[in-house]
């Protein structure tokens, strides 16, 4: 099976100059626990909801201050979307990642 057959292919991304109140805002309205930072065209990292949880509310910051750029990790690892899902998954295992961009064979997330 190939990643292309089970990655989202409608993203919304987060400018990294956002508010992490944004940030989370935006994944509670979508329902999901990662937020690609930048654009499809310039991805300059990756928002979790575990950094947000480590980076802002353990460390008893503000979100309505601290932006994306903060707390975003900015080391990306991805995988083609003609890759297959072993693939992905090895990739995931050898970094500790838990989510992987998927991008085109034009470089597009």
């Amino acid at each position: 099976m190939l990643v292309s057959e089970i990655m989202a292919k409608a993203l919304e991304f987060i400018s990294p100059e956002a508010t992490v109140q944004d940030a989370a805002t935006l994944m509670g309205e979508l329902d999901v626990g990662a937020l690609p930072v930048g654009s499809a065209d310039d991805l300059v990292g990756i928002v979790t909801d575990r950094d947000i949880l480590f980076r802002v509310v353990a460390e008893g910051g503000d979100n309505r201050r601290m932006r994306v750029r903060e707390v975003m990790s900015s080391s990306l690892f991805s995988c083609r979307d003609t890759d297959t899902l072993a693939t992905a998954m090895d990739i995931m295992g050898a970094y500790h990642v838990r989510r992987l961009p998927g991008a085109d064979k034009g470089g597009r997330v």
